[in-house]
């Protein structure tokens, strides 16, 4: 059974400044939970990369930051939701390369590749929620 520790965080994603505050506050839960640098650089990558999104196409959203226990295991859990237009193809968007405004096209995908849980929930106009959650590795 997986629960929170002491609840999620909730940080709005509306500017590129909410990026950057999301990227260190997951970059210290990540310390704080004992997490490799190696981890904390795919995490934090990955955590940029869905925001990222929120901002470009879903107009802005929160993110849900989360410790996690399970059992003996640590991990942390981000999730992005936004209330834009959702994903018409989610096949099409997870392909690497594939962008619909100009990006490099690794947002989700790559999100994928850096996380060890991922999770995506959408329909064409009811926005989108992407859930990541890395695990530490002993």
């Amino acid at each position: 059974m997986t629960s929170s520790q002491g609840g999620a965080a909730v940080l709005p994603l509306r500017t590129d400044e909410d990026v950057v505050r999301l990227r260190k506050q997951v970059r210290d839960d990540l310390v704080a939970l004992g997490f490799s640098l190696v981890e904390q650089t795919k995490m934090v990558t990955a955590a940029s990369e869905l925001a990222r999104n929120v901002l470009r196409y879903g107009g802005g959203g929160d993110a849900h930051i989360e410790q996690l226990s399970d059992g003996g295991r640590k991990g942390l859990s981000l999730s992005f939701i936004d209330q834009g237009p959702g994903i018409e193809d989610i096949d099409l968007a997870l392909t690497d390369g594939y962008t619909s405004g100009g990006g490099l096209g690794l947002g989700l995908s790559g999100a994928k590749r850096l996380s060890d849980e991922f999770h995506i929930d959408t329909a064409p106009g009811k926005g989108t929620t992407v859930k990541i959650a890395k695990w530490k590795h002993f």
